[in-house]
Formats: structure tokens, C-alpha cells, sequence
């Protein structure tokens, strides 16, 4: 990483990890002191870091190195049947940005969110105190932008505004909708807004082929993984058929 000033960073302490059963974590911080401007931070996410709260941080867990940072080169997506039929399905969604901001009706659309997707996780009882502070810094470039059915919340996909692309933070959204596929259509969007605002890349964060919870990652394609401080091509097969045509 290229720096034209001192930046501190300080490892973590080793936990379990959140992902892999019977499997030490530990992370590498950059210096929690220091708020980056959106120049460096869009450096930092561009090497493999990832954002939690204000804390900007990378795995650095002694012989394992499962977590492996993804991002599209939206240009070249190549969408699948099923994120047409997603796209379709979802043409009666309407999608503004907003100011990251703490609200009765967005916590307790996280709060149904985290009770059906992360039952005994940890996550599942969250408190109005935690929903900013794990979803927005004061120095972060964050947008809350919200997936609505004429005036009803559906989903919020939190997205960081980087210098060179956006970096998809965090979505959350009504799990009574399954059928619709959220998730998915925010992943999506968020392609086609990178694409629309002019920017190369959409970062994912990090990609784990043996969690079912971030394998997903890796079925949009083309993607690239940071490896040896480089992105190269994935080269698993994608699920998605050669030479499909925009989404948009």
C-alpha cells in the first residue's frame, strides 16, 4: 500500500470466529484514534479492509486465510436468469438515498430482520443504541438507501460512497418478503447505481466458500479476490449464463 504519511494499525485480540466452527479470528485495526477521509479510506477498502461501525479493520488470522475480500467489475457483470426474474419482480420498488439516521421505522425493520436471519447469533435482540453504531461512523461517505413499496419500508441497503466504487456495508430487510429476494435485488442495485454514478467496482467484502452465509458472494460474476496485495479473477464457476444481457 502505497502511503504518503504514518498511518498506525494495531492488531486484535484473537475470539472465536463468527463464521467457521472451532476456528480463532483475529483482525488487524486500522489506529481507532484516527477518522480517514474518504480518500484513504477508499485506499484502505481497495486493500482488503472493511468497515464495522468506525472501526476500519482486516482479517489477520494466524494459518487460516478463509476471508478473502471480493469486489465486481460492474462493466462486465454478466446477471443470471434468476437476477432478471429478481429485477422484474421488484419493478415496483421505488429506491432514495438517505443520511444515515436512527428511525422507529428503519430499527424495527433491522430488529424483525436480525430475529429471523440471526436467531442465536448474537445479533437477534439488537438495542436502538447499536443500530448506528454498527452501521454508520461520523467520517464515513454512508448512504442509507431504502427499498420501498409505495410508502412501506421493505429493505435498507447501507452503502459506503468510495472514491473508486461503493462498498456494500450492510443490508437488512423484511424477512415476511422472502419471495422477492432482497438481498439479491440490493446487490444488484447497487451495480447498477455503480454503473449509473460511473465507477468501476462494487466491493462485497469478504468472500467464504465454506460459509454458507458468504459463499453467495460468490455468484456474481466476473469477481475478483485480494490476494498476495493484488485482485485477480475468481475463477469458480459462476451459476450465471455466459453473455447475458444488463439488468438494467
Amino acid at each position: 500500500m502505497r502511503r504518503e504519511e504514518d498511518i498506525a494499525f494495531y492488531l486484535g485480540q484473537e475470539h472465536p470466529c463468527s463464521y467457521l466452527e472451532e476456528r480463532v479470528a483475529r483482525s488487524i485495526f486500522l489506529d481507532p484514534e484516527r477518522d480517514p477521509d474518504r480518500r484513504l479510506y477508499s485506499v484502505l477498502v481497495d486493500h482488503g479492509f472493511r468497515r464495522s461501525g468506525r472501526y476500519v479493520y482486516r482479517p489477520n488470522c494466524g494459518g487460516c486465510n478463509a476471508c478473502i475480500p471480493l469486489r465486481l467489475p460492474v462493466a462486465r457483470f454478466q446477471p443470471s436468469r434468476r437476477d432478471r426474474r429478481t429485477w422484474k419482480a421488484n419493478r415496483d420498488l421505488t429506491v432514495t438515498a438517505h443520511e444515515p439516521a436512527f428511525s422507529d421505522e428503519r430499527f424495527d425493520l433491522y430488529r424483525r430482520y436480525q430475529e429471523a436471519r440471526h436467531r442465536d447469533g448474537g445479533m437477534d435482540d439488537p438495542r436502538p443504541e447499536e443500530f448506528l453504531r454498527f452501521l454508520d461512523a461520523p467520517w464515513s461517505p454512508t448512504r442509507f438507501h431504502e427499498f420501498r413499496l409505495g410508502g412501506r419500508l421493505l429493505a435498507v441497503a447501507v452503502t459506503d460512497h468510495l472514491e473508486q466504487g461503493l462498498s456494500a456495508v450492510y443490508t437488512f430487510f423484511d424477512p415476511d418478503e422472502a419471495n422477492r429476494g432482497l438481498g439479491n435485488l440490493a446487490v444488484l442495485w447497487q451495480i447498477e447505481e455503480a454503473r449509473r454514478t460511473g465507477l468501476p467496482f462494487l466491493y462485497l467484502g469478504y468472500w467464504i466458500a465454506e460459509s454458507a452465509k458468504m459463499a453467495y458472494k460468490s455468484r456474481f460474476r466476473p469477481a475478483e479476490t485480494f490476494l498476495d496485495d493484488a485482485w485477480h479473477p475468481l475463477d469458480t464457476p459462476p451459476d450465471s449464463a455466459a453473455n447475458a444481457p444488463s439488468i438494467g
